[in-house]
């Protein structure tokens, strides 16, 4: 289904007049809804929610524009949200509770807890006709597969046609079986399979499988109760539609999670640890402000100080210039991470703000997403910085 940028703009209110709905409920004026609303009237956003918070409150929940276009559905604070890679800081998170409680360590290879990996192979050389395999200098370790410098390609040749199909023990044998493409701690190459492994090794040390683990040790004691793997019924009648720019640049037309297999609530799909989750703007709200608050929420403490500090600094060496922590995308003063969808969540440490933008686009057309990120933070610092 296509949805030009000018029926975008002209359809809503006339979708609006016909059930009696006041066209104002989706477009408020205060400065996070300001800072999009050009975006929306446009048609090169079709919604977004947006939460400010400070370590100890929210500040602001606001919502501007379309959850579903073509229904006219106006967006809501509740709705949900495929994360993507912002799983990945949630599953650092729970490994570096295992690294607090020394059943973990950072600089440990990642055979000691993974054997499949004492037997790597570095590829040296590959076109079509041939692969020289050599062995790697080293092997990788915990901290050079959270912060992407392992050599581990994105992903395993076993992982089609989607991502969520292999149970993380038998993914995790298929990395293994896979030549790194660079040594260890040489560069920095963005890896969906370093971070999955990551999952399997908070499986095997906890005893229990990586899901339930971070339900246990993170969701429930957050209050996370939209944050899953698999969206309940309820909660798919939640799930914001997704988009993508039509052929001709002109729109935006309606696409489905291309990286993850319908239904959604099949619980034959398998947790992915690098980009699984779906959740909400208050749940992401709630686990930036335990990060923001050194591991602490509401009085209880998660993890620690320097679990908190380890994962937020660079990890990825003098001679990488790539900026990436321990699951999460530093810089300076503000870290955080974003999702394969547009999705965005920061934490601004100068400021003590907690900053989350929740939009639902397959991309947009060159530039506007930086657009859309920088004119929300800018808005977000202006308005509620301390």
């Amino acid at each position: 289904m296509r949805i030009s940028r000018w029926t975008a703009v002209l359809l809503v209110p006339t979708i609006f007049a016909t059930v009696g709905l006041p066209l104002a409920s989706a477009q408020k004026a205060t400065p996070l809804a300001d800072s999009l609303n050009s975006f929306v009237s446009h048609g090169v956003l079709a919604g977004a929610v947006m939460l400010v918070a400070s370590k100890d409150r929210v500040l602001a929940v606001e919502t501007i524009g379309w959850a579903d276009l073509s229904r006219g559905m106006p967006m809501g604070e509740k709705k949900l949200f495929w994360i993507a890679s912002m799983s990945k800081p949630i599953t650092a998170t729970a490994l570096m509770m295992l690294v607090d409680e020394g059943k973990v360590k950072l600089d440990d290879p990642v055979e000691k807890y993974l054997p499949e990996f004492h037997d790597q192979w570095l590829a040296v050389e590959q076109d079509k006709q041939h692969v020289l395999l050599r062995k790697p200098a080293r092997p990788i370790t915990v901290r050079a597969i959270l912060s992407h410098t392992s050599g581990m390609p994105f992903k395993s040749a076993l992982e089609q046609p989607t991502l969520d199909l292999l149970p993380l023990k038998v993914a995790v044998r298929s990395y293994a079986i896979t030549p790194l493409v660079f040594e260890p701690g040489s560069k920095y190459q963005y890896s969906n399979a370093g971070i999955n492994t990551v999952g399997r090794i908070i499986e095997v040390v906890s005893g229990m499988p990586y899901e339930q683990f971070l339900d246990k040790r993170l969701f429930e004691p957050l209050g996370m109760k939209d944050t899953t793997f698999w969206p309940n019924q309820e909660q798919q009648h939640r799930l914001v539609t997704s988009y993508k720019s039509n052929a001709d640049k002109t729109g935006l037309e309606v696409i489905t999670v291309t990286q993850l297999k319908y239904p959604l609530d099949d619980r034959t799909r398998q947790p992915m640890p690098a980009g699984g989750l779906f959740s909400t703007a208050h749940d992401l709200g709630r686990f930036c402000q335990m990060i923001l608050n050194g591991g602490v929420f509401e009085g209880k403490r998660l993890l620690s100080t320097d679990a908190v500090k380890q994962m937020t600094r660079k990890q990825t060496g003098p001679a990488v210039k790539e900026g990436y922590g321990l699951g999460w995308s530093t810089g300076g003063d503000t870290f955080g991470h974003g999702g394969a969808y547009s999705t965005q969540m920061w934490v601004d440490t100068k400021n003590g703000l907690v900053m989350v933008l929740l939009v639902q686009h397959a991309g947009f057309l060159p530039g506007y997403g930086d657009q859309i990120n920088d004119a929300f933070l800018k808005a977000a610092r202006k308005t509620f910085a301390r």
